[in-house]
């Protein structure tokens, strides 16, 4: 998420009703001229709890953690996040979420601990040195606190990114794509982390093409299809033999983007 200073997030500090639900998005639209990226979109999201959202490139996965980050204003429909209006008062929910996008959005000639104290003067954190280090140490990072970023791995700079996460107060993650350009071993460390933060109480959207490390963290999978939200279902009611079957015949169908 972008921050503006200490001052700023102080003012993002919101006091959230007691909710079970941090996402609650009903009739969502995005359009862009004539064109609807996201088309009647409605999905719930309970505290503790992991979404995988599937769908080929094209079909909105992005706009969607966009409008959910409160990054982007749908055209009309309403959220909320932790019962907060996310739409009458952004800046009130922002400080429940945290978003990982494509990139990792490292700083490539800061060092690790740098890129972290920038982070968390900027996002009104706790800046210690002890502070920094717990959150490196937790992403498997510390050993490597003096090193530039640019001379870490694409998994190396996805920790980094996440160890972000862990300085703030985020209650809600939204990952785009987190397992892109991983290896076996960091596809399984991202694992595990994502669902240690769920059992904190934190609940996840995952957008992603990786069937298998995506599901693997899911309490639910849905599938986006052109604009709207095709499947919605346990992850454990589907097996993942089931699950390409059904993608193949509800996102892959003709006149899907790609």
């Amino acid at each position: 998420m972008t921050a503006t200073g200490p001052d700023a997030a102080r003012k993002r500090t919101a006091s959230f009703p007691a909710t079970n639900l941090m996402i609650q998005a009903e009739h969502l639209r995005k359009t862009y001229g004539p064109t609807a990226v996201l088309d009647d979109v409605s999905l719930e999201l309970a505290t503790g709890e992991g979404l995988t959202l599937l769908g080929p490139n094209g079909t909105g996965k992005t706009t969607l953690l966009r409008i959910v980050a409160t990054l982007l204003r749908p055209t009309s429909g309403s959220l909320s996040v932790a019962g907060a209006d996310a739409l009458k008062e952004p800046e009130a929910v922002r400080g429940a979420i945290d978003m990982v996008g494509h990139g990792s959005w490292v700083y490539e000639d800061l060092s690790a601990l740098e890129n972290l104290r920038f982070w968390a003067v900027m996002g009104g954190h706790d800046a210690g040195h002890a502070r920094l280090r717990a959150a490196l140490e937790e992403v498997e990072l510390d050993a490597l606190a003096d090193r530039r970023a640019r001379t870490f791995s694409a998994g190396m700079k996805r920790r980094l990114a996440l160890a972000r996460v862990l300085l703030g107060r985020a209650r809600l993650l939204l990952l785009d794509e987190p397992f892109t350009g991983l290896d076996r071993a960091g596809r399984k460390w991202l694992g595990e982390f994502l669902l240690s933060f769920k059992a904190r109480g934190g609940a996840l959207v995952v957008a992603t093409h990786s069937f298998d490390a995506g599901v693997g963290v899911a309490d639910r999978v849905a599938i986006l299809a052109g604009g709207r939200i095709v499947l919605d279902r346990p992850a454990a009611a589907l097996g993942l033999e089931d699950l390409r079957r059904l993608y193949d015949e509800l996102a892959m169908g003709p006149g899907t983007a790609s």
